[in-house]
């Protein structure tokens, strides 16, 4: 199923998010400050992912988009991008029974070819495994990169219509990787960071955002609570004027 642009169609506006997306930021920041190595931030930041996800659950997000691993992640030291792999792995092998036992459906979206054939098999059976359940989707940024997500839509809406050169913002949205979802509501950043760091640039565009400096591994239920809080204190336009949305209330 694929869902209208917010530049097109205004989508409805709900207390709580449908959609929340999240850079999990400060990772190594956490460990160095306590004097620890980097790959124990990594770890603590798998249970981070963890808790978060049952929080989403729990408070009846449908959709909870992590950004795992950026195209340009590569350019860190090798050691570190090995880790990250095995990590991914583990976490893989360990948590998709559980969140198949709970109903999760889970996806992973990015340039995939990049990864070992193990690390591909076992993201596909994950697909197939929790594809009908109906509850949380959670979906993994990995190897992803907003302009890479926007140049490979365009070039398979290219070879599906060869001689047009003229094509709607729907058209095009309908071969992003996350096709499946509606445009995130709430965009939430860890670790202090301001920026969005080529992360689902398209879907990114009328999202309300929330930086805070908590770094990723400290990032828990509580956290994501003050991130809502945050977004029920906003008013979502979608380029309408404050008294559109006061008229519109007022009919309803």
């Amino acid at each position: 199923m694929t869902h209208p642009s917010s530049t097109a169609a205004v989508p409805p506006v709900s207390v709580v998010p449908r959609h929340i997306a999240i850079i999990m930021d400060g990772n190594g920041r956490w460990a160095t400050k306590r004097f620890l190595p980097r790959v124990t931030g990594h770890v603590k930041g798998v249970d981070a992912v963890r808790g978060t996800v049952e929080a989403c659950a729990r408070r009846g997000v449908e959709f909870l988009t992590l950004f795992a691993f950026s195209s340009e992640n590569w350019r860190r030291p090798a050691d570190e991008v090995s880790l990250l792999m095995r990590l991914f792995v583990t976490a893989l092998d360990r948590e998709v029974a559980k969140m198949h036992a709970n109903n999760i459906r889970l996806k992973v979206v990015g340039d995939l070819s990049r990864f070992d054939e193990k690390l591909q098999g076992m993201i596909d059976s994950a697909h197939r495994r929790t594809a009908n359940n109906t509850g949380l989707t959670v979906t993994i940024c990995a190897n992803y990169g907003g302009r890479w997500d926007i140049t490979q839509a365009m070039n398979q809406l290219v070879a599906r219509f060869p001689g047009r050169a003229d094509f709607t913002e729907e058209e095009l949205a309908g071969f992003l990787s996350m096709s499946y979802a509606p445009e995130p509501d709430l965009f939430i950043r860890t670790g202090g960071e301001e920026r969005v760091s080529n992360f689902l640039l398209w879907q990114l565009a009328y999202s309300e955002f929330h930086f805070t400096e908590t770094y990723w591994p400290d990032f828990d239920g509580d956290q994501l609570d003050i991130a809502i809080a945050s977004y029920q204190q906003r008013e979502r336009r979608f380029g309408r004027t404050s008294a559109q949305l006061v008229d519109q209330k007022k009919a309803s």
